[in-house]
C-alpha cells in the first residue's frame, strides 16, 4: 500500500477509535464517563485528532488530512487532485475500522444501554434540531472554518513566523475543539464525511445488541455539508493566496 494511503488509514482509525470512543464513555450506561457531557465530548475529540494527525504523519501521510473535507479543500487550493479519490477511500475505511474497534471495547456497554439513539450517536452525528437546510448550512460553516483556518496555520506568513513549527497536530486540534464548542450544539459537528459515514457503516453491519436503524435519512448532511464547506473553504485559500 502507497504510505500515503497507509498513513491516512491509520491516522483516521484512531481519530475514530478515541473521538468515537469518548463519546461510547459519555453515552453508554454504566461506563465510568457516564453523564460526563459536551466539554469532555469535545476535548476528547480534540486530542483525537492529534493523536490521528500524529499517527498519520508517522505512518507515511505527510499530509495527515483524516478527512475527505480537508482532502478535497487543500486539492482545489492547490490545483492537484490526483491523491483525493485514494485518501477518501483510505479515510472511510479507517473510520469503519476505528468504529469497529470502539463496538468491541465497550463490548458489555451495548446491552446495559436501552436507549437506541444513544447507541447510534456513538457511531454518527444527530441534529439537535432536525431541519434539513438548517442542518446542511451548519456543516458547511463549521467546515469552511475547519478548512480554511487548518489553510491558515499552515500558510507561508505563518511557518515564516515559525509560529507553527511542530505545533501543526496540537494547533489543529485546538482549532477541533474551539469548532465544537463554538458550532457543535447544532449538529454533532461532523465537519468530515468519513467521521460520519464510515462509522454509519459500520452501525448498519454489526451486531450491536438492540440497535435500531441507522437514520440513512439524515446521513447525506453530514457528508454533503462538510464537503461544500471544504470546496469553499478551498476556493477562499486559492483566491486570497494564502
Amino acid at each position: 500500500m502507497n504510505p500515503a494511503w497507509l498513513g491516512e488509514f491509520l491516522g483516521t482509525t484512531i481519530l475514530i477509535l478515541l473521538g468515537d470512543g469518548v463519546v461510547a464513555g459519555v453515552l453508554l450506561k454504566r461506563s465510568k464517563a457516564e453523564g460526563s457531557g459536551w466539554i469532555v465530548v469535545t476535548a476528547g475529540w480534540a486530542f483525537a485528532v492529534m493523536a490521528g494527525v500524529f499517527t498519520a504523519m508517522a505512518c507515511g501521510s505527510g499530509d495527515a488530512h483524516l478527512n475527505p473535507a480537508v482532502t478535497l479543500g487543500m486539492a482545489i487550493d492547490r490545483g492537484s487532485f490526483h491523491n483525493v479519490l485514494p485518501y477518501f477511500v483510505a479515510q472511510v475505511l479507517g473510520a469503519m475500522l476505528g468504529a469497529m474497534l470502539v463496538w468491541l471495547h465497550y463490548l458489555p456497554h451495548w446491552k446495559e444501554t436501552e436507549d437506541r439513539s444513544l447507541k447510534l450517536l456513538c457511531f454518527c452525528t444527530a441534529p439537535a434540531i432536525r431541519s434539513r437546510g438548517a442542518n446542511l448550512v451548519s456543516e458547511i460553516i463549521a467546515t469552511f472554518v475547519l478548512v480554511f483556518v487548518v489553510g491558515a496555520i499552515f500558510s507561508k506568513p505563518v511557518a515564516s513566523n515559525g509560529l507553527a513549527n511542530g505545533l501543526g497536530p496540537y494547533l489543529v486540534g485546538s482549532l477541533v475543539w474551539g469548532i465544537g464548542l463554538s458550532l457543535g450544539g447544532t449538529t454533532g459537528y461532523a465537519i468530515n464525511p468519513a467521521r460520519d459515514f464510515g462509522p454509519r457503516l459500520a452501525h448498519a453491519i454489526l451486531p450491536i445488541t438492540g440497535k435500531g436503524n441507522s437514520d440513512w435519512g439524515y446521513a447525506s448532511i453530514p457528508v454533503v455539508g462538510p464537503l461544500l464547506g471544504g470546496a469553499l473553504a478551498g476556493i477562499a485559500l486559492r483566491s486570497l493566496g494564502i
